[in-house]
């Protein structure tokens, strides 16, 4: 293990400070810090790797849909073994630095620290291990020494399917992915603000991926520019990773009214102007009322781009009542438990109204939203029912719907390839993540429903084994979950 008594020594979780809220709501520049190369950076991450007690049953383990080796990274970190410690992140994870910007860190609830301590800060040191192994130029390319002779399309360029192509590239199979919007990433390029995971972080990835040998097909979308039996003609098995981008919609008077819209539909047009790209026509929250329904983090997402581009006023709506700070008793160790979170966006400005539900979206004579009729709610057996005399109106020139989303598309592409879907409205598939189709494989959202990129990642990987499997008879990639896995949580 690292330092046997660095638990008792160093009882407090430290983090790098982030930038200053005056100063990064006027840029899109990341919010978090990730230094390289810095002593007192590397002696902080040195103290909080040595808080691990390397348990003899690790949770973090268990919590990680990925098996990623928590304690092993640890022990290399205080070590100062930065070679290694990045050989041993990326045995189980293909995009740490994703996941260390991204994940709500499931590993640090089951952490068994955290049981009478501060857990260890696991996300944080797995995202410097990446960000280390850039800067010292320990992510190289891994082409593959020999090739399969067969051809796998990965369509959808999100973490499952990015997960998915370089397992199956770096086994020797030739591995063309296929994207509909301008470049790869999927949500991670254009769904995420660039203050969360910077366009350039997953450039960085992607081109180590094409130097492995994968190949990315953007502004093609399968269904229409080239048809399921197509794709099936030209390639020996199909991993469908098209993540579950339907958005779940608010069927309330008033929805139709103009500047209501959905949260990509926001966040898009936003990443692109973020980058130097705007979409003309695009909404903004320059000089507005804005009022994003939904508290998850889409919703603070939203808040933080509101933030950025100037609202006058920023409400953020949630149906459930306001978490508790500490963990319930209903939710004990190792569970992730569900407690009040303030994001670096709700740090930066807006208000945040809790146990409140939308009655009606009001319009003006333009036929645009001006405000939303709301009131607080209850719970009566189990349905929210608004509280009497509670109604108001908030002012409301722009209303963002992040309430999540419902399934993937079910169009072209499903018809084609002849993909069933369940009641959930999630492709159907085996445990083996195989659809009925031959060949054919589901992984990601679009098959478990939404979840987060962790969970993304551990699928990919795995359908590329059970593809690799499908292809050659047997496998040695990792297999982390099936698709009947489900989170120590949901």
């Amino acid at each position: 293990m690292a330092d046997p008594r660095g638990f008792l020594r160093t009882r407090e979780r430290e983090l790098p400070a982030d930038r200053a809220v005056p100063v990064r709501i006027l840029d899109w520049d990341e919010v978090h810090r990730n230094p390289t190369g810095d002593e007192s950076a590397i002696g902080t991450l040195s103290r909080q790797a040595g808080r691990c007690m390397d348990c003899g049953v690790p949770f973090c383990h268990h919590a990680c849909p990925l098996g990623n080796l928590m304690p092993e990274w640890n022990d290399l970190v205080w070590r100062g073994q930065w070679t290694d410690a990045s050989a041993r992140m990326h045995m189980t994870n293909n995009f740490p630095e994703f996941t260390g910007r991204l994940c709500p860190a499931p590993c640090e609830a089951g952490c068994v620290l955290g049981i009478n301590q501060p857990p260890v800060t696991i996300r944080n040191i797995e995202l410097s291990i990446a960000e280390e192994g850039f800067a010292r130029g320990l992510v190289e390319p891994l082409p593959p020494d020999r090739m399969t002779g067969f051809t796998v399309a990965v369509v959808g360029s999100g973490p499952a399917g990015l997960a998915a192509a370089q397992q199956l590239t770096q086994a020797g199979h030739t591995v063309s992915v296929y994207e509909r919007s301008s470049a790869p990433g999927g949500l991670l390029r254009f769904g995420i603000p660039e203050y969360k995971l910077p366009a350039a972080v997953v450039e960085r990835r992607l081109d180590v991926m094409r130097a492995e040998g994968t190949v990315f097909r953007c502004g093609v979308e399968i269904g229409k520019d080239l048809t399921g039996e197509e794709l099936r003609r030209r390639h020996d098995a199909i991993v469908v990773t098209v993540g579950s981008t339907v958005p779940r919609d608010l069927p309330v008077p008033g929805r139709e009214l103009r500047g209501v819209l959905p949260a990509m539909d926001y966040l898009v047009p936003a990443n692109h102007a973020a980058v130097g790209a705007p979409v003309p026509g695009a909404e903004l929250a320059t000089g507005r009322d804005v009022v994003v329904i939904g508290g998850g983090d889409t919703g603070a997402d939203c808040v933080g781009t509101a933030v950025r581009q100037g609202a006058r006023s920023i409400t953020q709506l949630e149906i459930m009542p306001e978490a508790p700070r500490e963990r319930p008793d209903a939710q004990p160790w190792p569970t992730y438990p569900t407690i009040f979170k303030v994001s670096t966006s709700h740090e930066e400005g807006g208000e945040r109204l809790f146990a409140v539900s939308t009655l009606e979206i009001v319009g003006d004579d333009e036929g645009r939203v001006s405000g939303l009729r709301i009131a607080d709610v209850e719970r009566v057996d189990g349905r929210f029912e608004a509280v009497p005399g509670t109604e108001r109106v908030l002012p409301a020139q722009l209303v963002v719907l992040a309430l999540g989303f419902v399934g993937p598309e079910t169009g072209g592409l499903a018809e084609q390839l002849g993909l069933a879907t369940d009641a959930r409205g999630a492709f159907v598939r085996d445990d083996d993540f195989a659809t009925s189709v031959p060949g054919v494989f589901v992984a990601g959202d679009c098959g478990r429903g939404q979840s987060l990129v962790v969970w993304a990642i551990a699928e990919g990987r795995a359908a590329a084994a059970s593809v690799d499997r499908h292809l050659t008879g047997t496998t040695a990639l990792p297999a982390p979950v099936r698709a009947s896995t489900m989170a120590l949580r949901a």
